[in-house]
């Protein structure tokens, strides 16, 4: 099982976006999501799901936002669940806390907790910083053409709703890196659902240690 936690980023300077951040969780999540995404202590947001690819999805909606702190915790989930989030108890949910504590030192505001999972938090995140550098380098323009695909576009189509032509539009896609977009978050998410089943084998209170902790605090 997946826990997101995301911490809103300057809080204290700035409103409160717990309902934005939990109906983007919702509207992301969708039917995959194990349990209504909540709100726990204070600014935080949670949500859980068993499903690789929405976890991955989750993540990259907040951090696309640069609002939010997230961790990303991969482990068990007590059974029967709860009737809501913020009361859901096991390995993935320390994780997804140790995660966000430190996510708060990195720049990229993301880290990756586990329990015995391979492969192992560090690789998974490692990837993760890697996709969120390229997006980091992507245009107003490049995002734009981005969406449009990623709703169903094809790219031609998308370069008549732009108003460009289907030339301009593969330069675009190629500055955008949106292919490699597209296979990047294809592999994380095989790596996501590999650690997933490794977790398996571990107990609900062996949580590890959240990537990147040492080396960005």
């Amino acid at each position: 099982m997946f826990a997101i936690t995301a911490d809103q980023i300057d809080s204290r300077s700035g409103p409160d976006l717990a309902s934005d951040g939990l109906e983007l969780l919702t509207r992301v999540g969708g039917v995959h999501l194990a349990l209504p995404a909540d709100r726990t202590a204070g600014d935080e947001v949670q949500a859980l799901t068993a499903d690789a690819r929405t976890a991955l999805d989750l993540v990259l909606a907040l951090l696309r936002t640069e609002r939010w702190s997230v961790g990303l915790g991969i482990g068990d989930v007590r059974t029967p669940l709860p009737a809501a989030t913020r009361a859901a108890t096991g390995g993935a949910l320390i994780a997804a806390r140790e995660a966000v504590e430190a996510a708060k030192r990195r720049p990229s505001r993301i880290a990756v907790a586990g329990g015995g999972i391979r492969p192992d938090a560090v690789t998974v995140q490692s990837m993760l910083d890697l996709l969120l550098q390229l997006r980091e380098r992507r245009s107003p323009e490049g995002w734009e053409l981005y969406d449009l695909v990623e709703s169903g576009l094809t790219q031609a189509e998308a370069a008549e709703r732009l108003g460009i032509t289907p030339q301009a539009a593969s330069k675009r896609a190629i500055a955008a890196g949106v292919r490699i977009d597209t296979a990047a978050r294809e592999g994380i998410a095989q790596l996501l659902a590999l650690a997933d089943e490794a977790s398996g084998h571990e107990s609900d209170t062996d949580a590890g240690s959240a990537a990147g902790a040492e080396e960005d605090a």
